[in-house]
């Protein structure tokens, strides 16, 4: 009997110490398992896409805009951070839950299941974030139904029109299509049609004012390969004015109305007026060069182009009024030096020049009919002075100087120069120039203001 129970405890003392040193079950082994088993990962091939060889499987899309970045009229693109969202329905991924809750993971899964294959089109950089792990989150519903979503910065082209630069309003379009799968594979549609699209209200650019984002989608084919589906995330940005008025209209203007500064100095002051026009030319060019290194080359005219050239014409005007002012006078002193010339008095064979002396003080009323078409010459020619000293012992002799002024002649040089007035008047120049210049641009102005704005 002892020898019973002695055999008794000592097995139940080794039964107890072998279920001690048991370890207990790796609890997250067992879920791994059984996550793999749920979703039947190993069990299908992913690589084919759902319903594979029956009806396009419809994968709707919605798009988030965290931020627009850039805006480059040098490069043509934008650059635009967004959340991209994929739903579709992938009967491989389904499995039973008693809570019908759904399950999420991180973007390792992503790569052992099928996912739509869809790129940006007309991108030229684009990425997923990564910090501080890939920006990827994976959902699967019971029922088989899947969301994808993943954060993308993109740098896409923009074609823009810069006819009305910088009066201009942009359109931009960001592009998204699947890359393998045709129309009949794959049917890419808003999930919720223009409230697919939702922006944040704190986006905003420095130079453009966002106006409408809005959604389209069209089929777009491919010689080669067929027609696929096309979804289009559209944007429309206005420029503003504000800061193109500060550093290009504003400054133009003031070099125009700086050129007419020269028509109030004196045409005399030949240095003063020349680098004055000199100085406002060079800073138009300048002002061109600017605005042009900051824009592609396009082949067609821009309408700041339009303004800063009429200016730089203005400007270069008022220096090119300057120079026939300048040799306008030239010729005018010239003309008044060889009519004071001409006009000098000379006896020698000259027959409107007559000298007459008048003996005793008397004179018949002949002679003084006679004397109707004379005028009094101030300068008296040396020999008639000569003359005069010789009668200068006679008191009673008095000798007059008179020179003939042909009245025909004098009509015709009055004509003359009233029809050359303004030609030969260089104050009249300057003062017609000091109206016209600023009511044509003035009337520019009105003109350019009213067809851009």
């Amino acid at each position: 009997m002892p020898l019973f129970f002695l055999h008794f405890f000592c097995n139940l003392k080794i039964k107890t110490s072998s279920s001690l040193s048991k370890k207990p079950p790796d609890v997250t082994k067992s879920h791994k398992m059984k996550t793999e088993h749920l979703l039947k990962v190993d069990d299908h091939d992913f690589t084919m896409r759902p319903a594979f060889g029956g009806p396009a499987i419809p994968v709707g899309v919605d798009v988030q805009v965290e931020s627009l970045d850039s805006i480059s009229e040098v490069d043509m693109d934008f650059t635009m951070t967004l959340y991209l969202r994929h739903y579709w329905k992938d009967d491989r991924l389904s499995f039973t839950s008693s809570t019908n809750k759904s399950m999420t993971f991180d973007g390792r899964l992503v790569k052992k299941i099928w996912v739509p294959d869809v790129f940006f089109v007309h991108s030229k950089r684009s990425f997923i974030h990564d910090t501080t792990t890939d920006n990827i989150m994976l959902r699967v519903f019971p029922d088989g139904h899947v969301l994808y979503s993943l954060r993308v910065t993109v740098t896409a082209a923009c074609n823009m029109d810069f006819s009305r630069f910088p009066l201009d309003s942009q359109t931009c379009s960001l592009e998204l299509e699947s890359y393998a799968y045709t129309d009949e594979d794959l049917m890419l549609y808003w999930k919720s049609g223009d409230e697919s699209l939702s922006i944040d209200d704190r986006i905003s650019l420095s130079q453009f004012l966002i106006q409408k984002f809005h959604t389209t989608s069209r089929l777009a084919f491919y010689s080669s390969t067929g027609w696929y589906n096309r979804l289009y995330i559209n944007f429309t940005l206005r420029r503003h004015i504000f800061f193109f008025l500060l550093q290009t209209y504003f400054p133009a203007t003031l070099m125009v109305m700086l050129s007419w500064v020269s028509f109030w100095i004196d045409r005399r002051a030949v240095p003063a007026r020349v680098s004055l026009g000199i100085t406002t030319v060079l800073t138009m060019s300048t002002i061109i060069t600017g605005v042009n290194a900051s824009m592609p080359r396009v082949s067609y005219i821009k309408a700041v182009d339009i303004y800063l050239w009429v200016s730089f014409v203005f400007v270069f005007l008022s220096v090119l009024e300057y120079a026939a002012v300048n040799y306008l006078s030239t010729v005018q002193d010239r003309r008044e030096r060889k009519m004071r010339e001409r006009s000098l008095p000379c006896t020698c064979g000259i027959s409107q020049t007559r000298t007459m002396t008048m003996l005793d003080g008397t004179y018949s009323e002949a002679d003084t009919n006679s004397l109707a078409g004379y005028t009094e010459e101030p300068i008296v020619p040396e020999e008639v002075q000569a003359d005069m000293h010789e009668v200068s012992d006679k008191p009673d002799h008095m000798v007059v100087h008179l020179s003939v002024s042909s009245e025909s002649t004098t009509t015709k040089k009055k004509k003359s120069l009233r029809a050359l007035n303004i030609i030969q008047n260089t104050h009249a120049i300057d003062k017609y120039s000091r109206m016209i210049f600023p009511g044509s641009y003035i009337f520019f102005n009105l003109i350019y203001w009213s067809v851009y704005c």
